[in-house]
């Protein structure tokens, strides 16, 4: 199988599944959606993601967060960057909204993470996605976060190793305990850097500058 039908399997894999007090950005529209079909959309924005010509990084978070992936359909990714065309690899549906919310959303932590890939050379040979592939709500709902709880993050396990499996061979980076537990439990030799988050800003972006300046 080549690594486009891998990567059309896989999207279309993270697709399918509906979990209580979950989002799929791949499956579901959500009421700042600009077009019945946004889905679709991001479908489109991470089969660019995925197919970077000579990937070098595998990042994995914990899960998707309501101002980024949530909308955006990309792991550490906001609507903000895309429109800005701060974004790698996607000619032709850069500047595109997905929302109608009167600012594109904007996540910290994406803001963190791509700045520090661009400032090392990193963001075009980098791909990303999270240990659950769906938003977990939180407490205040659509627009909230929480932690996945342990069946949550067992029901992305063989997303995860599907999509490891399309990059053998390529160095995998672990972003904070969670993502690092599980690719342990999978027997996935992996980096561990701190997440971002949470007053992890400067640890992450140290961690960032060694990764380039010491490859695998």
């Amino acid at each position: 199988m080549s690594k486009e039908m891998e990567i059309d399997r896989f999207i279309e894999a993270i697709a399918s599944p509906q979990h209580p007090n979950m989002h799929n950005p791949w499956r579901d529209v959500c009421e700042t959606d600009v077009r019945q079909r946004a889905h679709i959309y991001r479908k489109q924005r991470m089969k660019r993601h995925l197919s970077a010509p000579r990937p070098r990084l595998l990042i994995i978070g914990e899960a998707p967060g309501y101002q980024g992936c949530r909308y955006s359909g990309l792991a550490f990714t906001s609507e903000r960057q895309l429109v800005e065309r701060f974004i790698p690899r996607m000619e032709g549906l850069e500047g595109e909204r997905i929302t109608d919310r009167e600012t594109p959303w904007s996540e910290p932590s994406a803001t963190i993470v791509w700045g520090a890939l661009h400032k090392h050379g990193l963001a075009e040979d980098t791909v990303m996605f999270n240990t659950v592939p769906w938003h977990p709500e939180g407490a205040n709902g659509k627009h909230s976060n929480r932690a996945p709880t342990a069946a949550e993050q067992a029901s992305g396990e063989p997303y995860l190793s599907m999509l490891i499996d399309i990059y053998i061979g390529i160095q995998v980076v672990a972003l904070g305990n969670i993502a690092s537990d599980k690719l342990v439990k999978m027997g996935v030799d992996h980096t561990k850097l701190r997440h971002p988050a949470n007053g992890g800003a400067t640890l992450f972006r140290n961690g960032v500058a060694a990764l380039a300046a010491n490859p695998v």
